[in-house]
């Protein structure tokens, strides 16, 4: 915690025992929710004056995010990317100041099953995350993005709200760094269930990234390609 003493104003008091408890002792743990205002005037003894300048300082500092409606949430360390190494479209659209807005469909554990161990490399009766989301741009659903992850890779990911922070977000915070993906694309179509979340009739083709599913006529790729010799 850094320098204080309680001749310092409330605020900065309270601001420092919420850092403490994000950096050193992680108790507010990366994309969990702080306790509310309320709760914090309750426990600290203060007025919402002192609880929200607080707030505001440690959201300043780029620690804490507020998100009408719903909260306060640790932020987390933050990684500069570029378009050439890992990540989704989320984090993809973020990186380039798009409005983006996502929209969870599902965020269910279940059995990792024969087809998926194999490609996640662990055991058919392990449990795994599986992720479906619709990337929405500007009002209008973009993309559509299905992700499977192993439990045990992001125990705590129950706790996060991943509508506001990206997939490669809470692997960071997790420890783990992305060292190889393999992604293809390619056209196709999508069931209508799927269709009628994207807002496309089912005969329309799509572009089938990596289990991203893209609007054709919303999005483009650019792709860089490095001449190797045989």
């Amino acid at each position: 915690m850094r320098e204080i003493s309680y001749k310092s104003p409330l605020y900065i008091q309270l601001r420092e025992v919420i850092r403490s408890k994000i950096e050193e002792e992680e108790e507010y743990l990366p994309g969990t929710a702080i306790p509310s205002e309320n709760q914090l005037m309750e426990t600290y003894g203060l007025n919402r004056v002192s609880v929200r300048s607080a707030l505001a300082a440690l959201e300043f500092e780029g620690l804490l995010k507020s998100v009408q409606g719903k909260g306060v949430f640790v932020a987390g360390p933050k990684a500069k990317r570029n378009m050439d190494t890992l990540g989704g479209f989320h984090n993809t659209m973020r990186q380039s100041g798009g409005n983006t807005a996502t929209r969870i469909l599902s965020k269910t554990l279940r059995q990792a099953g024969p087809y998926y161990a194999r490609l996640l490399e662990i055991s058919p009766e392990s449990t795994i995350w599986f992720i479906r989301r619709v990337e929405n741009t500007a009002g209008e659903p973009v993309a559509l993005e299905e992700l499977y992850i192993p439990y045990s890779v992001v125990p705590g990911l129950e706790d996060v709200d991943i509508k506001l922070f990206s997939i490669y977000d809470i692997y960071q915070w997790n420890g783990i760094a992305l060292g190889e993906g393999h992604q293809t694309l390619r056209i196709t179509r999508l069931p209508p269930m799927l269709a009628k979340h994207m807002d496309v009739p089912p005969e329309q083709a799509v572009m089938e990234f990596s289990r991203s599913y893209v609007r054709n006529d919303k999005a483009e790729f650019v792709v860089h390609f490095r001449h190797t010799n045989p």
